[in-house]
């Protein structure tokens, strides 16, 4: 059976974190293994991968055959194109020089990429936090105003109690007096 570089999975429910491991292809997911070359957390932004490339890609040149995931992480590395760089080497095609400087101008364009995506995504993180606290503010001044409105329907209902509470009051207190006579009327 082929030897596989695979994922193996760690970590508590919910929260997943994979070593990058070579094993047997007969052997259960996490199971045993024959090295552990890296590791990967799919959960921070960027994934954050650790790698040693160098034994990657012994494994790669002795004939260890990747999973989908992990051969994707190579190619994000840049593993599987170095890998592909050797193998013009080893025909002629290319010098260790050339391949080397071919290999060091895609590692920086690639760190390029990844900075500019990550500065592009904390401005739209800041942007979308603006919007959020505008929308607040207008919300906070909506009911601000609405509270002054009912309170100022209140303070003229009151005051319109007041007003004309004082003139019947005079009123009342004359047919208290009324009511006092009836009942010392009947007793």
């Amino acid at each position: 059976m082929p030897t596989r570089i695979r994922l193996q999975r760690r970590g508590k429910k919910g929260n997943p974190f994979f070593h990058i491991v070579i094993a047997d292809g007969r052997a259960p997911r996490d199971g045993k293994f024959i090295e552990t070359i890296g590791t990967y957390n799919p959960l921070t932004t960027p994934a954050s991968i650790e790698l040693d490339s160098e034994k990657a890609l012994q494994w790669l040149q002795t004939g260890a055959s990747p999973t989908e995931t992990v051969l994707a992480i190579f190619k994000y590395k840049g593993i599987v194109y170095k890998y592909h760089l050797l193998k013009g080497v080893k025909k002629g095609a290319l010098t260790q020089e050339q391949a080397e400087a071919k290999f060091q101008s895609w590692l920086q364009e690639k760190e390029t990429k990844i900075k500019s995506k990550v500065n592009l995504k904390s401005q739209e993180e800041k942007q979308a936090e603006k919007k959020f606290m505008e929308a607040e503010i207008k919300a906070n001044q909506k009911k601000s105003e609405a509270v002054a409105a009912k309170k100022a329907k209140e303070t003229a209902k009151l005051e319109a109690k007041n007003s004309s509470v004082e003139e019947p009051t005079a009123e009342i207190s004359i047919g208290e007096n009324s009511t006092e006579q009836t009942t010392t009327e009947q007793a």
